[in-house]
């Protein structure tokens, strides 16, 4: 029996999760990717697979306040960010794809921010 690597072992779950997580017109799917060094999150219309709005780490207004703070804290500022964006675009209930990630750390900072934020899910 081979070790599976956790990237592979992180897709499976994803791939679960899709399974039964799917974002519609009135309530779209809030997509996180995390890497080494960034996070990503995207609110996504599967029905019509469109992408309504996202952000992530890289994003300029993230990378001017980024400054001394850590990864954690930035996905907070990324949480909080897509949260506002949301909201202009009358976005105020999401579905949470987690993408196989555990809900724990820099995961769990973006989705309580966007939480904090006025995003329901």
């Amino acid at each position: 029996m081979s070790k599976v690597s956790a990237n592979i072992a992180r897709k499976r779950r994803h791939a679960r999760i899709r399974a039964r997580v799917s974002g519609s017109p009135t309530m779209p799917r809030l997509c996180v990717f995390r890497s080494l060094s960034n996070i990503y999150a995207q609110i996504i219309d599967d029905a019509g697979g469109v992408t309504l709005v996202s952000t992530g780490s890289l994003n300029a207004e993230i990378k001017k306040q980024a400054g001394a703070k850590n990864k954690t804290q930035i996905a907070e500022s990324v949480g909080s960010l897509l949260a506002q964006n949301a909201h202009e675009k009358g976005i105020n209930q999401v579905i949470f794809d987690r993408g196989g990630y555990k809900y724990h750390g820099r995961i769990k900072a973006l989705a309580e921010a966007a939480r904090k934020a006025g995003l329901k899910f």
